[in-house]
């Protein structure tokens, strides 16, 4: 029971210190999603040079986008034109930050090390385009170039009710099961593990920086939510060095995204994207632990824990209640919409996939892994007189089951759920 409780503790404080930065930083991506437009990233991108592989990673250094995240993104970008280097430094450079945890970043680690991951992101995604234009500008595109298609449509109304809605339930609940996971895990760790279990079993330094990048590239654990974990193992004595790699490659790499990228970009592009990913966060981390001071990385945590940081606590508490409200409707929202799709088989008991003719066949781009799948599946199938919507992620393409109203509605639904439509099949 003594342990349930210091772990509840352990969980309350964390989330407290966290809270008002997340949901800062959630408003920031809102902003950035409805106000940045659409075709910058495209029109800046397409060029095999160092230019283009700049603008990928500042570009993409303060969207809120995680590994699996930044897959339709990155592998999007490829396919309307961009460069296989610009793409890459890309896909190296998004995953390891954002505004939110950059933010977060700066309240539980410090301001220093709040500088230091988008300095890591910038130089890693450049290594990783540079060589990549060097090493693969030979390689075959994988997929043939989709040019972006002009449309006559008058532009999306830019409103305060979309920046609230894309921050606090579509991009919180992206990354709301991590980052409730990486919570509870951060918390499991503050509390199983003595204060100084790194130095006192001399766990550290460039040893210790191999084991996190060990336990790190084959995991998945997004930017913002594997901040309170690395606060947790610097209170816990582990290295600065170690714990940069860690928030490196954690976020930067998984399983999934080691595969779609070998496939879509191919095997050399991959050997690319990895080197650069160790290569650099084992250097930036050298560098922490041999020429910063270490006075800049003491835990916040540690700092805070009478003051609880730098703003008022009732604060920190009134965001953590609003963070965990907004968590409660997103999941209440999903299982809705679950209900209603279930609702919608059993008003159908005849309808069969086997025997049915779909009313739509048509090509979705973008869709990189299962989480992709299941939101356009579900998405569709939500839509009034939509039975099943089926994908399929070898081929791009989406069989629709129903009476759907018209192909203009099935278009919208794809790109507002963040996909593109590529027309009839």
């Amino acid at each position: 029971m003594e342990f349930i409780i210091k772990y509840f503790i352990a969980l309350w404080d964390l989330t407290v210190d966290m809270a008002p930065y997340l949901l800062l930083g959630f408003l920031f991506a809102g902003l950035l999603k409805v106000f940045l437009p659409q075709g910058m990233m495209n029109k800046y991108l397409g060029k095999s040079n160092f230019k283009s592989v700049l603008n990928a990673s500042l570009l993409g250094i303060p969207l809120p986008l995680c590994s699996c995240g930044v897959l339709p993104a990155g592998i999007s970008l490829y396919k309307n034109g961009a460069s296989k280097g610009s793409s890459v430094s890309f896909l190296i450079s998004t995953p390891q930050t954002g505004v939110d945890s950059i933010l977060v970043t700066w309240s539980m680690l410090g301001l220093p090390l709040a500088i230091i991951r988008p300095i890591a992101a910038l130089v890693t995604g450049l290594t990783g385009g540079i060589l990549t234009n060097r090493l693969a500008k030979n390689d075959i595109r994988k997929e043939e170039i989709v040019q972006p298609k002009k449309t006559n449509k008058s532009q999306q109304k830019k409103s305060l009710g979309k920046v609230l809605h894309y921050a606090f339930v579509e991009m919180l609940m992206d990354i709301a099961k991590w980052l409730i996971i990486g919570l509870l895990i951060a918390a499991f760790i503050s509390v199983i593990l003595p204060d100084n279990f790194f130095t006192e079993f001399k766990l550290n330094g460039f040893y210790g920086m191999l084991i996190m990048l060990i336990a790190s590239i084959p995991l998945y654990v997004c930017a913002t939510s594997s901040v309170p974990i690395a606060a947790v193992l610097l209170m816990k004595g582990i290295s600065p060095g170690a714990l940069l790699v860690f928030l490196m490659a954690g976020p930067a790499t998984n399983a999934a995204t080691i595969t779609v990228v070998g496939k879509n970009l191919g095997n050399k592009t991959l050997i690319v994207y990895l080197f650069s990913i160790i290569a650099g966060s084992l250097a930036f981390g050298l560098i922490m632990d041999n020429f910063l001071p270490a006075s800049w990385f003491m835990p916040m945590l540690a700092i805070h824990e009478h003051t609880h940081g730098l703003l008022p606590y009732w604060f920190n508490v009134v965001s953590t209640l609003l963070l965990i409200a907004f968590l409660i409707y997103g999941y209440f929202k999903q299982f809705t919409q679950w209900l209603q799709s279930r609702k919608k088989k059993q008003e159908n008991p005849s309808f069969s996939l086997s025997i049915d003719i779909p009313a739509m066949v048509i090509g979705v781009e973008g869709m990189t892994c299962e989480k992709c799948k299941a939101k356009i599946e579900n998405g569709i199938t939500n839509m009034d007189n939509v039975n099943m919507a089926v994908a399929d992620l070898e081929t791009g393409i989406l069989k629709i089951y129903g009476n759907p109203e018209s192909i203009d509605t099935v278009k919208k639904k794809i790109e507002d759920l963040g996909y593109g439509f590529t027309g009839i099949e």
